[in-house]
């Protein structure tokens, strides 16, 4: 059963930081562009970063360019969001996706070009 796993959410200030996780089960993750998107109450799903297959290419949502780092790590399955200089605006469900692009440089940012996804994990940003 192929499925993505969320974890690493919480409750921070403003200016801390979290470092999200995305693990993979059922699948290997090796080949797939991998995607971070993000879902605040009241408003619509949006795109925040996203990974190639190889890790050579990344890309960002324009608000979170400078404070966050998508990376992954081939051996054990998993892709990180590490979240910096947190703001309330940051507070939202993260959820991560997948989209098989094997060899490929090519990034998506609309979630329609992503086949799976996880249930999301909480980040809340308050004082």
């Amino acid at each position: 059963q192929v499925q993505l796993v969320e974890s690493g959410g919480g409750l921070v200030q403003p200016g801390g930081s979290l470092r999200l996780s995305c693990v993979a089960s059922g699948f290997s993750m090796d080949y797939y562009t991998i995607g971070w998107f993000r879902q605040a109450p009241g408003k619509e799903r949006e795109f925040v970063a996203t990974i190639s297959w190889s890790g050579r290419t990344t890309y960002y949502e324009d608000s979170v360019k400078g404070r966050f780092t998508i990376s992954r790590d081939h051996a054990k399955n998993t892709v990180y969001l590490a979240m910096n200089a947190l703001k309330h605006e940051d507070t939202a469900v993260y959820s991560c996706a997948a989209k098989p692009n094997p060899y490929s440089e090519g990034y998506y940012y609309s979630e329609r070009n992503y086949d799976y996804w996880g249930q999301g994990t909480q980040v809340t940003v308050s004082s």
